[in-house]
């Protein structure tokens, strides 16, 4: 039966702050495999959702199922099989990349492996940065570190929140790669972010949110001349 229920089912889901609601009204069912670009200005309650959606935030109406499970029946349970990027790292400062790791895998109840701890370092452009703190590394290269964390998780949801920030450029091919990495592994994808013409052609599914509810949903790739529409009119 967990098979066939979609990754992230979400309905009539809000949560507010005092008397202003961050979200409501989100209802969205996405398939285990699939991918979904989440878009809207700055305040539009992206960050929120994102959160509700990794059960780390709890919702004040509508509800919330994880490949089948609800987070308020068994929240362990709900929240295993997810990660998520945010802009805060939550890196051990003067702990090593590789003891970052390492902590990392105990603390999700793994067995720590330096070698492959070294590779997933390799994967995210830290080669040879394994005995660095992570207090010396620059805000692009925290990210990456971010990154290798999620991988060495091996989590069947990733929920994205602006993975292209705090890095330069160059290392935009890297988010690239690492996203249709995961698509072709067949995880469940919710990257949001600002450079939609970049994320759009890979995903498959998009959403606008305006003032927290939903503005926009279709296609992915059409998702950017529609966010053009419902932002400048």
């Amino acid at each position: 039966m967990a098979a066939t229920c979609p990754a992230l089912e979400a309905t009539n889901l809000a949560r507010g702050y005092g008397d202003r609601w961050a979200v409501s009204g989100i209802n969205l069912r996405l398939a285990t495999g699939r991918s979904l670009l989440l878009a809207g200005p700055n305040g539009s309650g992206k960050t929120t959702l994102l959160r509700l959606l990794a059960t780390t935030l709890q919702p004040n109406e509508g509800r919330l199922q994880v490949l089948g499970k609800n987070p308020t029946d068994d929240a362990m349970a709900a929240r295993r099989p997810i990660a998520l990027l945010t802009h805060r790292t939550q890196l051990y400062n003067e702990l090593t990349a590789l003891e970052n790791l390492e902590v990392s895998a105990r603390l999700l109840g793994l067995k720590p492996d330096k070698q492959r701890s070294t590779a997933l370092l390799e994967r995210v452009g830290l080669s040879g940065r394994g005995q660095h703190r992570a207090r010396t590394f620059s805000a692009g290269m925290r990210k990456r570190l971010a990154f290798a964390r999620i991988l060495l998780q091996d989590p069947q949801i990733v929920l994205l929140d602006e993975p292209y920030g705090q890095l330069d450029p160059s290392g935009f091919g890297f988010v690239d790669k690492l996203v249709e990495e995961l698509r072709r592994q067949g995880k469940t994808l919710v990257l949001s972010t600002h450079l939609l013409d970049r994320a759009a052609p890979t995903l498959d599914s998009g959403l606008i949110l305006k003032g927290g509810r939903m503005a926009w949903v279709g296609p992915a790739r059409d998702l950017p001349a529609a966010y053009a529409h419902e932002t400048h009119p």
